[in-house]
């Protein structure tokens, strides 16, 4: 008969109006409930976006993608309300993230490091990345970048009789390059957080992950987070 594995001692209790995350010994958290269900928001947004989008201006996929949004009509009424929606959420993201996402000197010094990164010739990123790197940022950004994008084209689209039909046709492109531009970074974005660096999806999933995880990927920011709580990063400090 099998025994039940015994329970990990509980470190720390997140809770408040959003939600509860729990630390067990051995991890700590990265996300809080509010940054999670703003994360995952973003990313329903973009997806019904670009699928409904897909649907509308690209001929082959409409007959697959227009019956998910019940026909092509009602697909074309919910892409820009799912548009609206994006950038609602990725203002939201905004708030909360900007001081994280701050670039400073550090960011630089990543950049030069890049090619290890994607290589994966060094197991563990440099002893001063914090929370989030250099590549992290960039994507960060170019979601705002993008998501300002779609907010002005796509209401220069949603009202040609106001603003004109050349407006309208310039929008289309603008619209359509911004979005291709996301679809690739979305795919990398969903690559780097599974198959590349196992672990992190858990980040965004529980709210925690594990304290070889932080040291490994974010050694600057595991020792921060460590010192606030009064531990001492001990051997994992670099």
């Amino acid at each position: 008969m099998a025994t039940a594995e015994p329970a990990r001692p509980v470190r720390q209790i997140e809770q408040n109006k959003f939600g509860r995350s729990v630390v067990y010994e051995g991890e700590v958290l990265r996300h809080s409930v509010h940054a999670r269900v703003v994360h995952w928001a973003v990313a329903l947004f973009f997806v019904l976006a670009l699928l409904s989008g897909f649907a509308l201006f690209i001929p082959w996929l409409y007959k697959p993608l227009a019956p998910l949004f019940g026909g092509g009509p009602t697909a074309r009424l919910l892409h820009p309300w799912f548009g609206l929606g994006f950038v609602a959420v990725m203002l939201l993201q905004l708030r909360g993230w900007l001081a994280d996402m701050r670039w400073i000197a550090n960011d630089n010094r990543w950049l030069g490091h890049m090619p290890d990164y994607v290589t994966k010739s060094d197991s563990a990123e440099p002893s001063y990345v914090g929370k989030f790197n250099a590549g992290q940022k960039l994507w960060f950004w170019g979601m705002v970048g993008a998501g300002a994008v779609f907010l002005l084209t796509g209401v220069l689209m949603w009202f040609p009789e106001v603003f004109g039909r050349t407006g309208m046709w310039i929008s289309y492109f603008f619209h359509d390059l911004a979005g291709l531009g996301m679809l690739a970074g979305f795919v990398i974005h969903i690559y780097e957080g599974t198959a590349a660096m196992p672990g992190t999806l858990r980040g965004m999933a529980r709210g925690t992950v594990s304290e070889e995880w932080a040291w490994t990927h974010h050694p600057a920011w595991y020792r921060e987070v460590r010192q606030r709580s009064g531990d001492s990063p001990g051997s994992k400090q670099r």
